[in-house]
């Protein structure tokens, strides 16, 4: 015979989720998605009162009500959710006055009813007393009195013997916090539970079916018919019936207690605790009150979720007041390292320690109970492996790091903060040990024998409090103090990094930047010489003489040229057409530029249009010039800028009071640039036509070619200060910078324009984890982060109605952001003005609002 290891996971692996039985308070009836029943507990019949024998096959609409399947059939179209269950209350099943109470739910590709017998009176009573009960645990003070209160309030509800709240620590051992229960019930308050009292499969159920309850734990189970079936065993984990684990039987049976419900505390997703509810004989709660008594659960859990979310606001408030504190102190600092003394006590008030070491930049310092610098320089390659970037918190360090036992006589448990990239920068918070009784609820370490159930572990008989001595661990440290420990990091990392790494990373960038404008100037050198080139091989054919040629060439190279200085003015990002038009008009009409009139709205194109237009609108200048509107003193140019339908840009060109026009014998390589450039190169459109009174030409751009909104910021605040405006500060103001000397800067400059609240971050999940506590006024979003792009965070930004603004130090990127409704892009670098600019767009649209 084969050895079974039996120890304290063969609980883990019992497949208490397919039990084949149910408990007999209610009956089953499972069916297929062709309304054909498939399987049903062996009570149904009997439970029901039928006048037939359930049968695989049967129709369901043979066996109940019409009506009460039209219900049925309306709630399982409500199980749009994963582990989703409807419940129905009072429902006529059979159409003979007999009310019942179901829930429903879906088990692969069958639905499970799951009946049990109402009671009008309890359901009634339960409703009325939740509201005025569930009141009270707004008023609570702390969360000690909340935790006592609801278990009051529950079994008031249930009207059973005790009531506990049963937490879950991280080790996954749980501990009673709070219990009411009648004077003649043991209690279990402060009693610990070890991990495999709740086995992980059964922690895993208490998240995806909250409520649990064994209505007799004496009580005979149900087999579900047909035994054999060929569809395999029925999943019943949704399931409120589903028999016991035999396990589960003898533990509670051993606890003396006849009858049980657990209700689970869901905070954030994860398994908080549960309420344990007992009672020393079977008790019938109907349905009705049992989702009464969930409810309150919720409520508990909802309320409970608000308590952290507060203390964890608190938590951050001090943090925030720690960061201040250091970041003043080392506002003119150049060595962190002489102020270590000083940031390890800024922690002494907020993270109980009993001593502190620092190691930076080849500094040691050390105070109070603390290990020499040769012993932490031991423990330094383990640290740096435990740490992998994040703050290490533990109460044995001996455990994790075996050399931290040559000072396990002073110091045990450790903070550990990374404050930076480079191995052996640290701050470490030591604890000295705390030795402590663990009260458990009897031996935590379960006698592995031989009993009713086979190999597998035996539930411990007594429950007694048995106390264990624990040793060589220091206090907890909790969740509040790991955030604060987390903070700091971050403001230790600004500090070195601002520091220490400055020279590094400057030089780095400069490389970079030298590198990037190297292969960028390489690339537009080799386009515009390509591009020279082609200009005076096709012109070749339209110049009479030397001179003509160079007029010819001169001008169209000038044209590119003036386009080019537009587009640097703006680092390469868009332009606007209308100053390209007046550059051109300039040209020919010097002191005359009433001569060419530009109607509409500005437009600003991306380079590679600027560039095609440029040309375009030379040679159309060029040919009014000489032969059109512009060639003697009465003629005008009108040029109209507009937007079609789809977003396009239209440009109507129209002359008149210039000579007779006659149409061109051969077409030059002008008339090319004219009507073959913006198809060829824009896949745009282009048509001229030469009227006897002048010259008409219609060209259009694809929106892909024009940039969104109205371009750089700088124009609105130029314009806000030359009109006197006075712009109201913001209050809130969203900064996602990857660069933190950027980044510490633009937040000198917003808090100087008044706004109250800047928070930044320089990574898209950073800002996420910000916008969670309240929208921004207005976001400004560094385009580029390293190895991901902002774009998702302004399109969800967007959606939710946060105005966006966008900066860059790359043309290119602007064709990212053609199709993002965004108030500004900053071209990299931008200034105070250029912020105040983005304030006036937002303040603008909140008057329009």
């Amino acid at each position: 015979m084969t050895d079974v290891r039996v120890d304290l996971t063969n609980c883990d692996r019992e497949p208490i989720h397919l039990p084949e039985q149910i408990q007999p308070f209610g009956a089953l009836i499972a069916i297929g998605t062709d309304w054909l029943v498939r399987r049903w507990s062996a009570n149904a019949e009997e439970f029901l009162d039928l006048d037939r024998q359930l049968e695989a096959g049967s129709p369901l609409r043979e066996i109940l009500a019409r009506k009460a399947v039209e219900e049925l059939r309306d709630a399982m179209g409500l199980l749009d959710e994963t582990d989703a269950v409807e419940r129905i209350f009072g429902l006529d099943l059979l159409g003979d006055g007999t009310c019942y109470d179901i829930a429903l739910h879906q088990s692969g590709r069958q639905y499970v009813f799951e009946i049990e017998h109402h009671d009008a009176a309890r359901q009634m009573q339960s409703l009325n007393n939740l509201r005025p009960l569930t009141r009270q645990l707004e008023t609570t003070a702390n969360e000690a009195e909340l935790n006592t209160r609801t278990c009051d309030i529950l079994r008031e509800i249930l009207g059973m013997d005790r009531v506990m709240l049963y937490k879950f620590h991280h080790d996954d051992t749980g501990e009673v916090i709070a219990e009411s229960r009648s004077e003649d019930t043991e209690s279990f308050f402060g009693l610990r539970y070890p991990a495999s009292d709740i086995p992980k499969q059964a922690r895993a159920l208490y998240v995806r079916n909250v409520l649990r309850i064994i209505a007799d734990v004496n009580g005979e189970t149900v087999p579900v018919m047909p035994r054999d079936s060929s569809s395999g065993p029925l999943d019943l984990s949704l399931s409120t019936l589903r028999a016991v684990s035999p396990i589960h039987v003898e533990y509670l049976k051993n606890m003396g207690v006849a009858a049980s419900l657990s209700i689970s505390v869901i905070v954030r997703g994860k398994l908080w605790g549960l309420f344990a509810c007992h009672h020393s004989e079977p008790v019938k709660l109907p349905f009705s009150v049992r989702t009464a008594a969930e409810l309150l659960a919720q409520m508990f859990a909802l309320t409970l979720d608000q308590r952290i979310s507060d203390a964890a606001q608190r938590t951050a408030e001090r943090g925030r007041e720690i960061h201040d504190r250091v970041m003043i102190r080392l506002a003119d600092e150049d060595n962190v390292a002489d102020n270590l003394p000083m940031i390890i006590d800024s922690l002494k008030g907020q993270i109980p320690h009993d001593g502190a070491s620092a190691y930076i930049e080849g500094k040691y310092v050390a105070r109070g109970q603390a290990p020499t610098e040769e012993e932490f320089l031991a423990i330094v390659p383990k640290l740096q492996a435990e740490l992998a970037g994040d703050v290490l918190a533990v109460e044995s360090l001996a455990g994790k790091i075996p050399a931290a036992e040559a000072f396990a006589d002073r110091v045990v448990g450790a903070l550990a903060i990374p404050v930076s990239r480079t191995p052996r920068d640290y701050l470490v918070l030591w604890r000295k040990e705390l030795r402590k009784t663990v009260t458990w609820a009897g031996n935590p370490d379960k006698p592995v024998t031989t009993g009713p159930h086979g190999e597998r572990l035996t539930p411990r008989e007594s429950f007694a409090a048995w106390e264990q001595e624990v040793e060589g661990y220091s206090a907890e440290w909790s969740e509040a103090e790991v955030r604060l420990a987390q903070m700091m990091r971050v403001t230790l990392l600004e500090v070195l990094l601002r520091i220490a790494a400055t020279t590094m990373r400057e030089r780095e960038e400069s490389r970079q930047k030298q590198d990037l404008l190297i292969a960028e100037l390489n690339h537009r050198v080799r386009n515009i010489l390509t591009l020279i080139r082609g200009l005076i091989g096709q012109s070749r054919h339209e110049a009479e003489d030397i001179a003509s040629f160079a007029e010819i060439v001169g001008g169209r190279i000038r044209a590119l040229a003036n386009a080019h200085d537009a587009l640097t003015a703006e680092n390469w990002s868009p332009a606007s057409l209308k100053r390209l038009i007046e550059i051109e008009a300039e040209a020919y009409v010097s002191g005359k530029a009433d001569r060419v009139v530009i109607e509409g709205e500005d437009a600003l194109l991306n380079p590679t249009a600027y560039s095609t237009l440029a040309l375009v609108i030379h040679e159309m200048m060029t040919n009014a010039a000489k032969y059109g509107a512009l060639c003697d003193r009465t003629g005008n140019v009108t040029v109209t800028l507009s937007r079609d339908a789809d977003n396009d840009l239209r440009i109507a060109w129209r002359e008149t009071g210039g000579p007779a026009v006659q149409a061109p014998e051969r077409r030059g390589f002008g008339s090319t640039i004219i009507e073959r450039s913006i198809p060829f190169e824009l896949k745009g459109d282009a048509k001229i036509r030469y009227r006897l009174g002048g010259v008409e030409a219609d060209f259009c751009v694809p929106a892909s070619c024009v940039a969104r909104g109205r371009g750089r910021s700088a124009s609105l605040s130029d314009k806000a200060i030359k009109e006197g405006q006075q712009v109201e500060p913001l209050q809130h103001v969203l900064l996602v910078e990857d660069n933190m000397i950027i980044a510490m800067d633009t937040e000198e400059t917003l808090r100087e324009l008044g706004v109250a609240k800047v928070d930044m971050a320089s990574s898209v999940k950073e800002a996420r984890r910000l916008v969670e506590n309240g929208a921004p006024e207005l976001a400004v979003l560094d385009y580029n982060l390293g190895d991901e792009t902002s774009e998702p965070l302004a399109r969800e930004l967007i959606a939710q109605g946060v105005p966006v603004a966008m900066a860059t130090g790359y043309g290119e990127a602007i064709r990212d952001l053609d199709d993002l409704d965004v108030i500004g892009i900053l071209a990299k670098p931008y200034d105070r003005d250029d912020l105040l600019g983005l304030f006036g767009r937002v303040r603008g649209s909140d008057q329009q609002g």
